[in-house]
């Protein structure tokens, strides 16, 4: 595996601000740190701590209203862009316009065809399923509110982090990926960039099979983006232990972007990286220069046309030796 610049990422046994050692050298614990960053640090879990009481508060018509979702989510995406002017990590990732409305055009791409593809393909065929077959969990409805949020994340994140893990394995599977990984920067809505067979597949779920309270069901799907949008958020936010444990951070998924392949194939979970940890995928450390391919950024067209390179390089192959054999 190729090894990368130390000024690009770091690589450990364990998370740099544990102080434990690496290849039996000792990492310096990080001290003096000041009120703001302190602060900072805190900031992921005082959101997830915030959409959970939202959430477990709120009264049944705010929950119901089927704007208040995207209303939450755009506003958790928009507050964390805000944080990023305030405490930037690195400033190769520093948004500017470009950026800005290409992930303006995914984020309108997920909330509508990607969405509507998901519900109309997947999640009520799988509804229709479950009701012809006469699956009940009838029994989920009666378990306490924060026992339905943990369900929730467990089930949506566990598809995920398969998929994703076959994508990064499997070459037809990591066609519809690596546009994702060709970004060349990080920030709070890049979580929403990519190929959209992609973004469609990586959206599959079985949650349908289980009877769940719409509350329970909307605020895991929020503490799953706003967990995936710090990890994609150029913050200098490095949440503490109890968080960085089972919430995948900045750490975990800057690394997940390395600039060589092989570094990719580890820390899976969007949001949850306590699964890589019990699978066995999980890789401590930090990268503070992402992408691909030499680190050329792909437009919205490529992107899109990324899975149907090598048909298209075949096709024109042929007619190009066509072309010669009828000369």
């Amino acid at each position: 595996m190729e090894q990368l610049p130390i000024s690009c990422t770091v690589l450990s046994g364990v998370d740099p601000q544990d102080g434990a050692s690496h290849n039996g050298h000792s990492l310096p614990r990080r001290t003096g740190k000041s009120v703001k960053q302190t602060l900072f640090d805190l900031i992921p879990a005082v959101y997830v701590l915030a959409i959970v009481a939202f959430w477990g508060l709120a009264p049944k018509g705010l929950i119901e209203a089927p704007w208040t979702l995207i209303a939450v989510a755009s506003l958790i995406t928009l507050s964390v862009l805000g944080l990023e002017r305030i405490n930037e990590r690195h400033a190769g990732w520093r948004m500017n316009r470009r950026e800005f409305f290409t992930d303006l055009f995914y984020v309108v791409l997920g909330a509508t065809a990607i969405a509507w593809a998901s519900t109309t393909l997947a999640e009520e065929p799988l509804k229709a399923l479950k009701a012809s077959i006469g699956i009940s969990t009838e029994w989920a409805m009666h378990l306490p509110f924060l026992v339905q949020v943990a369900m929730v994340i467990f089930i949506i994140e566990f598809g995920q982090y398969w998929m994703h893990r076959l994508m990064h394995n499997f070459t037809p599977f990591w066609l519809t990926h690596a546009p994702h990984h060709h970004i060349t920067q990080l920030n709070a809505a890049k979580g929403y960039v990519g190929n959209p067979i992609e973004l469609f597949l990586i959206s599959l779920s079985v949650l349908a099979l289980f009877d769940l309270p719409l509350a329970a069901v909307f605020c895991g799907i929020n503490v799953l983006g706003a967990v995936s949008t710090f990890a994609h958020a150029n913050v200098r936010a490095d949440p503490p232990g109890f968080y960085s444990l089972i919430f995948t951070t900045i750490r975990h998924h800057s690394l997940h972007h390395s600039t060589d392949y092989e570094s990719t194939r580890c820390n899976y979970a969007n949001s949850l990286i306590l699964l890589d940890r019990l699978f066995g995928t999980y890789r401590a450390g930090e990268a503070s220069v992402v992408g691909q391919d030499d680190l050329r950024r792909l437009s919205i067209r490529e992107q899109f046309l990324f899975p149907f390179q090598p048909a298209i390089a075949a096709w024109k192959g042929k007619r190009a030796g066509n072309s010669a054999t009828a000369n």
